[in-house]
């Protein structure tokens, strides 16, 4: 495993396709890949009660413990392994169990504000932002939460429109500037593709000074249909 690892941050809005591009990377890579959902940190709220906790605002950056994710973020790049916290949507606060994280050669952190932290920034070699129009998100928000995480369909749309929506504009939409690489309409395959293709060539460039930022090349700048 080379030391430092190499980091990779991607970023959107819910619903963008984040996860979907994290996993394809990590997928086609194989076990050189560790993904670390920013999802993990939310602080936790043990000591408020389940009512007072389904009205959190989970779209602003103070929702997230930052501390823990930067210490634990430059442990794995420093090749230690950690405790990472796991987090239950159902309940809106932490599972008790920790899971141990191994490092690998390459770090994926995604999340809506992962290109959010000035010092989480730092440790990225590479940042990508997710793009998708807001319809397709929103859809996919609902089916998700609605589906997946057990919320029923009326506080999905009012979460969305009192806090997710104003907190994109005002929060995650913003970071779309500190990103090194944009994949419009989502997970598109020759964006994703050629991303891959960046993380494998990092694999193999052993003994090559690493530098934060990306080829030219990899800049996408126009949507792909698949």
């Amino acid at each position: 495993m080379s030391i430092p690892s190499f980091a990779i941050g991607i970023a959107g809005g819910t619903g963008a396709g984040k996860t979907t591009v994290s996993r394809t990377v990590a997928e086609t890579v194989g076990e050189a890949v560790t993904r670390i959902p920013l999802d993990n940190y939310y602080q936790d709220l043990s000591h408020m009660p389940f009512e007072e906790r389904a009205d959190v605002n989970y779209d602003h950056p103070s929702a997230f413990e930052w501390e823990l994710l930067r210490e634990q973020l430059n442990d794995l790049l420093m090749g230690q392994s950690v405790e990472m916290p796991q987090y239950d949507f159902e309940i809106h606060n932490r599972k008790d169990e920790r899971v141990t994280v191994e490092p690998t050669d390459v770090i994926v952190l995604e999340g809506i504000l992962t290109l959010y932290d000035e010092e989480i920034l730092d440790m990225l070699d590479l940042r990508v932002y997710v793009m998708t129009d807001a319809d397709v998100r929103i859809l996919r928000r609902i089916e998700r939460d609605v589906i997946d995480r057990g919320r029923n369909l009326e506080g999905v749309i009012k979460q969305y429109l009192g806090t997710v929506k104003p907190m994109h504009e005002q929060f995650v939409e913003p970071t779309k500037k500190n990103a090194d690489v944009i994949i419009p309409e989502g997970a598109n395959r020759m964006a994703v593709d050629l991303l891959t293709e960046k993380v494998q060539a990092e694999l193999t460039d052993d003994g090559v000074e690493r530098e934060a930022g990306v080829d030219p090349e990899l800049s996408f700048n126009s949507p792909t249909t698949e």
